[in-house]
């Protein structure tokens, strides 16, 4: 039987396209799903950029291109025999890319002819289920799906800080119970689900600070994340010289300093100012992936030698985190949707990727089924219908509003 997909493909740097491709026959290791929806990350903007240059794509691109899309959320339609006791036709699934192999860097959304988030029809190999990396998903909507990558890199980085056992050189990992927590440029979508995995996850800071320059974005984060476990603030430092953040940081953890800081962008007097704040056995997390390779900070070894304050990074999540966001979404502990400021068809998919930092807001959904071009939520006509379901849910994507997404757009053709 002939299996045909439509595809966002990427051929070079800012070469994407989107076409139809058919697919081989599964092999009895493989398994052939649909993707529903896939939340845009701006790792693929950078992938786009540089083409046959990024680390994780063939050389080849031209003459052998790859599905794009690596944060998406779908439905299985046919499974191996190799695999027929763990998977099954009509379940649901999320996949976490980052398979963590020894062997290449080739990961999902990156580096495969037939599978990408962008894509409505995809062939998973067979790494994906070795490395554990196919996740069954029980959440509600395709979309809460798609955001379970993205969370579980916060997960990741949540799990990767460290701090002393008392009287001991050894490390318990995770961030300090009841400590004081700085995001550094915290209004993105990912400092938003950062913001909602502190005020939720089992182990939550006493006071969180929030940063950013943008008034707007730190009134919506303040009206989506209230607290009242957490003392969390939102300040504005956009004219605020370094010294002027550094003190006004200061005097709101009186003088100790911050135990977890996460710096949601690679600016280097933000990171020197970040170090700085630090509380003695205090963790900074570079979190924003820098776009240079010369990214360099200078440290205060000082205070790493006799204050023992750490500097870790991550970069995407594992297949533990994964479950572990699939599980928190499906029970409600964390409501992604509050990161979505955009819906669209995988017709817009390609002009959407290469023109994410010019568009801005939180994460663009893709659709894969469905051609319709890209949709603001916040400037939806509100006496439309999809206008009148976002009022009746604040303004926010929902199960509701994808519905109405499948029910009513047009099919993209295959």
């Amino acid at each position: 039987m002939v299996v045909k997909s439509t595809a966002l493909r990427i051929y070079g740097k800012e070469d994407m396209r989107v076409e139809n491709v058919v697919l081989p026959e599964i092999k009895d290791d493989e398994i052939l799903a649909e993707v529903i929806s896939d939340s845009m990350c701006m790792s693929s903007w950078k992938l786009a950029k540089e083409g046959e240059d990024h680390k994780k794509t063939p050389k080849d691109l031209k003459n052998n291109p790859v599905m794009v899309g690596h944060e998406f959320s779908g439905k299985i339609l046919k499974v191996g025999p190799k695999w027929s006791n763990r998977f099954h036709a009509g379940q649901n699934f999320v996949i976490q890319p980052n398979l963590a192999r020894d062997d290449t860097p080739f990961v999902p959304g990156y580096s495969y002819p037939y599978i990408g988030g962008d894509a409505t029809k995809i062939i998973i190999p067979n790494e994906v289920m070795e490395l554990g990396c196919l996740i069954p998903f029980n959440g509600d909507s395709y979309y809460e799906g798609s955001l379970c990558e993205p969370v579980s890199c916060v997960i990741a980085a949540f799990n990767a800080q460290f701090h002393l056992i008392p009287h001991s050189y050894k490390h318990k990992m995770g961030i300090k119970p009841n400590g004081n927590m700085l995001i550094i440029g915290g209004t993105g979508p990912m400092g938003l689900l950062a913001i909602d995995y502190a005020l939720h996850a089992d182990t939550k800071p006493k006071q969180l600070i929030v940063t950013d320059i943008d008034q707007d974005k730190l009134n919506r984060a303040q009206h989506l994340y209230p607290s009242k476990e957490v003392d969390i603030q939102f300040i504005n430092t956009k004219d605020l010289t370094i010294e002027e953040q550094e003190n006004i940081l200061k005097t709101k953890t009186n003088g100790q300093g911050f135990d977890d800081t996460f710096l949601m962008i690679s600016v280097v007097p933000l990171a020197k100012m970040a170090a700085k704040l630090l509380n003695e056995d205090g963790c900074l997390n570079q979190f924003a992936g820098p776009i240079k390779k010369d990214f360099t900070v200078p440290i205060n070894l000082y205070d790493v030698h006799y204050n023992f304050t750490h500097l870790v990074g991550t970069s995407g999540g594992n297949a533990e985190n994964e479950s572990q966001a699939a599980k928190l979404i499906a029970d409600h502990r964390l409501n992604v949707a509050k990161v979505i400021t955009h819906v669209l068809g995988l017709n817009a998919a390609a002009e959407t990727t290469l023109s994410q930092p010019n568009i801005g807001g939180g994460k663009k959904v893709v659709y894969t089924h469905k051609n319709f071009d890209r949709i603001e939520l916040a400037k939806v006509d509100p006496n439309t219908e999809l206008g009148k379901i976002l009022s009746k849910h604040d303004g926010l994507w929902s199960h509701e509003a994808e519905q109405w997404i499948m029910n009513n757009m047009p099919d993209i053709d295959e």
